[in-house]
């Protein structure tokens, strides 16, 4: 099932609406009261934009963030791909199903794709390169990279 990218139009932010977004990051979880608190609006002004943003689009949700090593993910992997150009698609459809899939993004550039898989040891890497990816007959090469460490900041917040 092939997805499209909807184009909205660009939302423009100011101050607060950034102020938002960054608190709620940082915890998802607050109350809009220690969230007006937190960025020094009126509890009202803080709903307000936070609906607005929801409506927009620009906040799509709430999110528990898990710590993949904690639960026995010690491995991760950037899996670089290149594959048959007629079955894209079907590629694409194939690698969300991978064992430990987290991440998929069809690329420009010397690979048509990057898959990050988190897994609990090399030997199940190994499955999943050799036994699964290679036996996708339209994935022609893989180059794996081990991420060694790794930090995150979300879009928009620098």
């Amino acid at each position: 099932m092939s997805r499209t990218v909807e184009r909205r139009p660009v939302r423009q932010t100011d101050e607060i609406d950034r102020a938002i977004l960054s608190a709620l990051v940082q915890d998802g979880r607050m109350s809009v009261n220690e969230l007006a608190g937190r960025i020094g609006v009126s509890r009202a002004t803080a709903y307000a934009r936070v609906e607005r943003l929801r409506a927009d689009g620009v906040l799509k949700g709430f999110r528990a963030e898990v710590d993949p090593a904690a639960l026995g993910f010690a491995i991760t992997a950037m899996i670089l791909m290149n594959v048959d150009q007629s079955d894209w698609a079907g590629v694409r459809e194939a690698l969300v199903h991978l064992p430990g899939f987290e991440y998929m993004a069809v690329t420009s550039g010397g690979f048509d794709f990057v898959v990050v898989v988190r897994v609990h040891d090399v030997s199940s890497l190994r499955d999943v390169v050799l036994h699964r990816l290679h036996r996708i007959p339209a994935v022609k090469s893989t180059q794996t990279v081990f991420v060694l460490d790794e930090e995150r900041q979300p879009v928009g917040m620098s």
